[in-house]
């Protein structure tokens, strides 16, 4: 009765590639999260060349990070989705024919293209360019909670 739970915790390629896949997620979202953050205390600390060069320097290294979670996660999401061409025993298709996958599939694009304008962001400010106002950045801040409810509705609830 042991080996049977136990094949069932360490066998199950599916359940660990989704383990995986979500680990890297959330570590992902937190770099999301976090750069339009670091956006906002650069717009707040004008007229301190130190600190905004201080937090670029933290921008820049996080929006690399973020890019590393990002190529884990991509390849964990290409695993559970494509893995049943590999072999369909150890990754089932249990997305086929739902709508509620190809929605997600465009919420995480443009949360892709919102983190991909925030470290351009980073970056031009790193480069000389003045920061938009902090209020702005405020509101820039708040886009990939929208996502991101938006993509565990469709994840949780399959409402199509």
């Amino acid at each position: 009765m042991a080996s049977a739970t136990m094949d069932l915790y360490l066998g199950n390629t599916y359940l660990w590639t989704k383990l995986l896949h979500t680990l890297f997620v959330i570590s992902w979202m937190a770099t999301v999260f976090y750069l339009p953050r670091i956006l906002v205390n650069i717009a707040e600390a004008e007229g301190q060349p130190p600190v905004q060069a201080r937090l670029v320097l933290m921008g820049r290294r996080l929006y690399r990070f973020g890019h590393v979670m990002l190529g884990f996660l991509f390849v964990f999401g290409l695993l559970l989705w494509f893995g049943r061409l590999i072999d369909p025993a150890l990754w089932p298709h249990v997305t086929a024919g739902r709508g509620w996958m190809h929605a997600k599939f465009l919420l995480v694009l443009l949360m892709l293209g919102h983190f991909i304008w925030a470290g351009r962001m980073v970056k031009a400010i790193g480069q000389g360019a003045a920061p938009r106002s902090a209020t702005w950045l405020r509101w820039f801040n708040e886009v990939p909670v929208l996502l991101l409810l938006g993509i565990l509705v469709l994840v949780f609830l399959k409402p199509i």
